[in-house]
């Protein structure tokens, strides 16, 4: 325990409530619907994906986007980006993504979108999410910098998109740190049980390219001749984790121990409700509640 008497645990735990709350921009049927309308292909999720994410930094190119995101190939970023935004502008994009949530959130809880619990969750997201810092970290500065909605349900979805945002961008630096180029991550990743390698499969790496990563894994001592992790490539990834959970934790500091526990009995209905509608994919690139 060293930040705020809150050990990383707790830290982790918010990400793990907060993130799939966020992640149905990707998956629920009535967002798609909302990219339809603008013109994009959703017959795979992907052309929406970059759209949705990288709206709010204005119109990037296919290398900030690349830059910002990390996990993907720039050959499957340069795929979407910028042909994004000739479908749609970005303001328009950021609009629908808000209308598309909105009818996501009433489909799953109805008319409990107005539960007082849901205001006093958003406001403590609300506050904490205020409270991330955004040096260094694009998306999360780029999703603080939009205007806040008026409905408590979509105060509460962008708060966590915010501060998934943080937690992700100081996973970058923390990859960084540990000499774990974008590839080389996904392998390292995919090494401890996180999910298996075809799932990492969908950020458009090619089987020449994983291999060579998994060849300097190697040559560092952190992945075995069978593709799974060695004591050393475990602890190397173990490291990562707790270098996130570090940097993902100055929000809870600023909220404080009791209205961070608070915040986590509120979203956890919320959270039953999300994963049990069936939108998200029970293997996800992420790893939760595997490290």
């Amino acid at each position: 325990m060293d930040i705020m008497g809150t050990d990383h645990g707790r830290v982790r735990q918010m990400w793990h409530l907060l993130e799939p709350l966020h992640a149905i921009v990707y998956y629920a049927p009535q967002v798609l619907e909302e990219a339809e309308s603008l013109g994009y292909d959703t017959g795979e999720r992907w052309p929406s994906y970059f759209a949705w994410r990288a709206a709010p930094l204005g119109t990037p190119g296919c290398r900030r986007v690349t830059s910002a995101f990390y996990s993907f190939s720039p050959s499957m970023v340069a795929e979407h980006i910028p042909a994004a935004w000739e479908v749609s502008a970005p303001d328009k994009v950021i609009e629908a993504r808000t209308r598309g949530v909105d009818r996501a959130y009433g489909a799953l809880i109805g008319e409990r979108t107005g539960n007082p619990d849901i205001g006093e969750a958003a406001a403590l997201a609300r506050r904490a999410a205020e409270a991330a810092p955004t040096e260094g970290r694009p998306l999360a500065a780029a999703n603080a910098a939009l205007p806040w909605p008026r409905e408590p349900h979509l105060v509460l979805w962008q708060a966590a998109t915010i501060l998934r945002e943080h937690r992700g961008d100081g996973h970058l630096a923390a990859l960084l740190t540990a000499g774990l180029d974008p590839v080389k991550a996904l392998v390292s990743f995919a090494a401890v049980g996180a999910a298996p390698a075809g799932v990492f499969a969908s950020r458009g790496w090619s089987e020449h390219e994983w291999a060579a990563a998994g060849e300097r894994l190697r040559s560092r001592g952190l992945l075995a001749a069978d593709g799974t992790a060695t004591a050393a490539g475990r602890a190397l990834r173990a490291e990562v984790e707790r270098d996130t959970d570090e940097l993902a934790a100055a929000p809870w500091q600023a909220l404080g121990a009791a209205d961070t526990a608070r915040l986590a009995e509120l979203l956890g209905p919320l959270w039953l409700e999300v994963l049990g509608s069936g939108l998200l994919p029970r293997e996800n690139t992420l790893g939760i509640g595997k490290v």
